[in-house]
């Protein structure tokens, strides 16, 4: 499978097969993470990795009611050790490297035969008392990783490319209608 492929491929699975995943599998998908970019190559990501039921139906409970964690195998809670940097262009850069290094995790998990979810429905609070996450540490996203029970649908709605790009400047549309 070819990047472009998984990223075809890439669906949000909350339904998952009571199957274990291989140590070396993990440390793939890690690996993955740890070779993603960041912002002045700060790496502020850092991951806790969560296979253990009763942990994760603690976690269910942080999650406002999403019950399919508690199915997943393994959880992961995404956090940055971060001195809240805010790049020139004035966004912080934590949240996006994170998120750039969950997706690289999110896109060989494909490659694996794997699903992901991310889960942005949750208490900060909670998650950092369950896993006892320090409170100068962020978590920005938990992941829930796992063999879809079933295989999904590949197709998806997305707006078409000429509702997206411009060229230019914004409203000139790079792919225009041709009459």
């Amino acid at each position: 499978m070819n990047v472009f492929e998984a990223i075809k491929a890439r669906r949000s699975i909350r339904s998952f097969l009571d199957k274990p995943i291989k140590e070396e599998i993990l440390l793939k998908l890690f690996e993955a993470a740890r070779q993603a970019p960041s912002a002045s190559n700060r790496q502020e990501w850092r991951f806790v990795i969560v296979k253990d039921i009763k942990m994760r139906k603690k976690l269910a409970t942080a999650t406002k009611g999403q019950n399919f964690i508690e199915e997943a195998p393994v959880i992961v809670a995404c956090c940055a050790v971060t001195d809240n940097h805010i790049m020139t262009c004035g966004q912080l850069c934590y949240p996006i490297d994170v998120a750039i290094a969950i997706d690289h995790i999110s896109l060989v998990a494909v490659e694996m035969g794997l699903g992901t979810c991310w889960i942005g429905a949750f208490y900060e609070d909670k998650v950092k008392e369950i896993l006892e996450i320090p409170a100068y540490v962020r978590v920005v996203e938990l992941l829930a990783i796992g063999y879809p029970k079933k295989i999904q649908d590949t197709s998806k709605e997305r707006l078409p490319l000429k509702e997206i790009i411009f060229k230019e400047k914004w409203g000139n549309y790079y792919l225009e209608e041709k009459t």
